[in-house]
């Protein structure tokens, strides 16, 4: 899909259109369940005699419930599709905790200047907060509104009693309990595929795990209707016969699987069609995809807030031009002959790599100072658990990655691509290496890894042999411990990106990295001269020669 509107609007229209769609699923669901299996049960389950032939106004009633409830059930559906777009974000957003919360609250209300008393991250965590609150809130009510309209039958025996007092209470804490369970697991983070599939081909293979994910809940759910049930067995059981506690539960059971099926269903659609790719470009033969075709991508990229969908799918419209060649007129629009456009893209996906080297060194080198001489002797500096605020990159993985592909397939295209040395000239190529590094030697450092200087003697043998040196291997047994972790996982899938990045460029230009290493020129093309963001510049040509030789690992 080409760009034929604003920036702005590419995250509203892909909202409307996930609130259009997902009422398809729902109308099926609805139906089928409501007409093949509550309407056959109450039929074999009533008498086949009714007040309804001696009033002919009353024929009517049953098909104006039914639209009624057919309406509520759509509104429920529709309150929890509108809350899921509400707490979706693509960055996993830390909330705030009840007493962090208490504690903002008595700043805001005690201190005059209010503006100075509250962080610009504490106001952000608590809107992550309320909005957790508010989707738990009508995940409940869209249970009891749902759960009641596809249970509602005009039949004899089945009084509104049994749906307020029963059924919808039952809808309202399973409502509150998924809900709960949404936010707990981190379902509302969206998740990018691997690979891009058409819309369609994506929901059909998400039907099976929906489909079985609300066979577990209902299921659940009937256990839970159960234990109530024989708690309180004197007061419903009473009212009717055997037969007609047998249908209230299968219409129950039912009921519940439908709702958890919209539910699944309607999560399922909004992460294919908020996930899909975008493409942040005019259509090709325009006269803006003669003149400037990046102007779009790059406005996306540099002005839309951080954290952001749309930021999000700009960077993966970046990294599918630059690593495919479907587009490849985008990309060659990269290395025009003036460099802006391409130092623009490079600055751009650098920042995330950059923030990412800059916060575990910064963590890194404060959980040094806190340790005491003592323990600086005895133990790593990675033994210490890190400040949250500094593995708070670590959770940007997906970003990072992006970032990572698309600079390192860019420099390595600019190989056969750049005709006017853009790349090169304008000292890109070195700056992509060193930020690539220092963020390997950065991670590897959390990971535990050595990542000393190791003098050229060591790592030769005899006869000049060169010797894998076995400290860049070397795992601390304490860092071990933390393998199990969520944290020390990202580390090394954001890791393996990395050493696969820096292949990338390597074997592009290897007989290039070659001749100037002969030359005495590898620092000099290939390592900024500041001081990098983690580590040395004598570190991170000893980590560019371990590339070179293809042992680095």
């Amino acid at each position: 899909m080409s760009l034929t509107t604003s920036p702005e609007m590419v995250v509203k229209n892909r909202f409307l259109g996930f609130l259009i769609w997902h009422s398809i699923p729902s109308t099926a669901t609805f139906l089928f369940f409501k007409t093949f299996f509550i309407s056959t049960i109450i039929s074999t389950t009533t008498t086949s005699t009714s007040s309804r032939s001696r009033n002919p106004l009353l024929s009517y009633a049953p098909s104006l419930i039914s639209i009624l409830t057919f309406f509520t059930f759509h509104l429920s559906q529709l309150l929890f599709s509108a809350s899921l777009s509400l707490i979706s974000s693509p960055y996993p957003h830390r909330p705030a905790y009840p007493f962090e919360l208490i504690l903002g609250l008595v700043r805001f209300f005690l201190i005059s200047d209010s503006s100075a008393s509250v962080s610009a991250e504490f106001r952000t965590r608590a809107k992550v907060s309320l909005s957790f609150v508010l989707f738990v809130s009508a995940c409940a009510v869209s249970g009891f509104v749902g759960l009641v309209s596809l249970c509602w039958v005009k039949a004899s025996g089945f009084d509104g009693e049994w749906l307020i007092s029963k059924v919808g209470i039952i809808g309202f804490v399973l409502g509150l309990l998924y809900g709960s369970f949404y936010v707990y697991k981190h379902r509302w983070v969206l998740e990018f595929p691997i690979i891009q599939r058409p819309p369609f081909f994506s929901f059909k293979m998400g039907l099976p795990s929906a489909i079985t994910r609300a066979l577990k809940l209902s299921g659940m759910t009937y256990l839970f209707s159960a234990v109530l049930g024989a708690i309180l067995s004197g007061r419903f059981k009473s009212q009717g016969t055997m037969r007609k506690f047998i249908a209230e539960q299968i219409i129950f059971c039912i009921g519940s699987f439908a709702v958890f099926l919209c539910w699944e269903l309607s999560h399922h659609l909004h992460r294919v069609l908020h996930t899909k790719r975008f493409t942040f470009a005019p259509p090709k033969g325009s006269a803006a995809a003669e003149t400037n075709p990046s102007e779009h991508l790059l406005a996306a990229l540099e002005e839309s807030n951080p954290s952001s969908l749309l930021q999000y799918l700009a960077y993966l419209d970046l990294c599918m031009v630059c690593e495919n060649n479907v587009d490849s007129w985008r990309r060659a629009a990269f290395f025009e002959e003036t460099g802006e456009t391409y130092k623009r893209v490079i600055a751009v996906c650098l920042r995330p790599l950059e923030k990412l080297a800059s916060k575990l060194a910064e963590g890194l080198e404060s959980s040094v100072d806190k340790n005491s001489q003592l323990s600086k002797q005895l133990r790593s500096p990675t033994d210490s658990r890190l400040e949250s605020k500094y593995c708070e990159p670590l959770n940007n993985f997906q970003l990072c990655a992006w970032c990572a592909r698309t600079v390192a397939s860019l420099t390595a295209c600019s190989h056969r691509e750049d005709r006017f040395g853009v790349a090169q000239l304008s000292g890109s190529n070195a700056a992509v290496i060193s930020a690539l590094l220092s963020c390997l030697l950065a991670v590897e450092t959390f990971m535990g890894k050595k990542t000393n200087i190791q003098s050229p003697s060591h790592l030769m043998g005899p006869a000049a042999i060169k010797w894998a040196t076995l400290s860049t291997r070397r795992i601390d047994s304490a860092v071990g411990k933390k393998r199990g972790g969520p944290l020390h996982s990202k580390a090394y899938a954001i890791a393996d990106v990395l050493r696969t990045s820096i292949y990338q460029v390597v074997s592009a230009f290897h007989d290039d990295m070659l001749n100037s290493a002969k030359a005495g020129l590898l620092e000099k093309d290939w390592v900024i001269s500041g001081k990098p963001l983690f580590g040395s510049r004598e570190l991170l040509m000893q980590k560019l020669r371990l590339f070179l030789d293809f042992r680095a690992s």
